[in-house]
């Protein structure tokens, strides 16, 4: 199979090479895909070197899939000359989401609602991603009313220039700031820009997603997103209200059962996800279960992922899989 990785030479788009590898996709060719100042360049697959393209020599290889991770304002122009050669774009960043003519996709969630017909397929936001892996089975069950999330999320979601802040920083280095503030020892609460409603875009992502990802409008969400000094993955406090009593019991055995989640919970032993972890795993780490004793049928949870895996370049891969094991490709 052809498979192009638009924004390969980007934090993302290196994990999508190194998730490719190692859940042995059928990689036949690969075509990896960079800004102009890239194109020539060589990149290592698999133990081979292969030349960086520009999109247009991309999209006339008719690569099967291209899994994007280059913006969103790349998504929007090139996707759609993948898709019109005949190509299935998977694409990771905000630009098709809220379309109401792409399926927004998690796997585990609404693989079965693809068909050969949908040639760009949005990937959800990395802080999306691992609440409603958790959130579904628990939906399913109970019926979700309102959920009220507070994330902290890795300097890894902004990418390169975020890190080497932050290392920057802990070194005593100056250095170029991706951030209008210190990252090391503070916490930001701010994640993309704020909206006329007060929210951040980050915020609203969560909001709108959710709903489209679970097919119910009705679950009301609110968030707060906080940028903190950490590069393992995202973690996220959750306070779930459901329609339906339940018991704590079953929760953490839903929680236990549900493919893609580890179940890490044991207070007495001081046992609770941690994003360095979670660091390079692929699943959604759940645990610090209790019952919100302030009102009934809700429960607080702590979530917690790898971002630049689950939250995205996991996700993207494993939506690859499903097409080519429905043979929807």
């Amino acid at each position: 199979m052809k498979v192009a990785v638009v924004g390969a030479t980007g934090l993302v788009g290196t994990v999508m090479l190194q998730v490719l590898e190692e859940r042995n996709f059928p990689v036949t060719e690969l075509i990896p895909v960079a800004s102009e100042k890239s194109v020539g360049k060589e990149i290592e697959f698999k133990g081979k070197k292969y030349k960086i393209h520009s999109i247009d020599q991309a999209v006339a290889l008719k690569p099967e899939i291209a899994l994007f991770s280059a913006g969103g304002s790349t998504s929007l122009e090139a996707a759609p000359k993948f898709a019109a050669a005949g190509t299935t774009v998977i694409d990771n960043s905000s630009a098709w989401r809220m379309d109401p003519t792409k399926k927004l996709v998690v796997p585990e969630i609404n693989a079965s609602a693809l068909t050969a017909a949908d040639k760009i397929i949005a990937n959800p936001n990395c802080s999306t991603i691992q609440m409603v892996v958790a959130l579904n089975p628990l939906h399913k069950k109970y019926k979700i009313k309102r959920v009220v999330v507070s994330t902290y999320q890795s300097v890894t979601g902004t990418g390169v220039k975020a890190v080497s802040q932050l290392n920057n920083e802990r070194n005593g280095v100056k250095g170029e700031m991706a951030y209008k503030y210190p990252i090391d020892l503070n916490v930001i609460p701010q994640i993309d820009v704020f909206l006329d409603n007060g929210y951040t875009k980050e915020e609203m992502k969560m909001v709108n997603e959710t709903k489209k990802i679970m097919g119910d409008n009705s679950i009301a969400v609110t968030a707060t997103t906080v940028r903190i000094p950490v590069m393992g993955g995202h973690s996220e406090s959750v306070n779930i209200e459901f329609e339906n009593e339940f018991e704590l019991k079953d929760i953490f055995e839903i929680m236990k059962n549900t493919p893609g989640i580890i179940l890490q919970d044991d207070p007495a032993n001081q046992i609770y996800p941690m994003p360095m972890n979670a660091h390079q795993k692929d699943e959604v780490f759940v645990g610090r279960i209790r019952r919100d004793e302030s009102q009934p049928k809700t429960v607080n949870m702590w979530i917690v992922a790898d971002n630049l895996r689950k939250g995205a370049a996991t996700n993207a891969v494993q939506i690859a899989e499903y097409l080519m094991k429905s043979k929807l490709v």
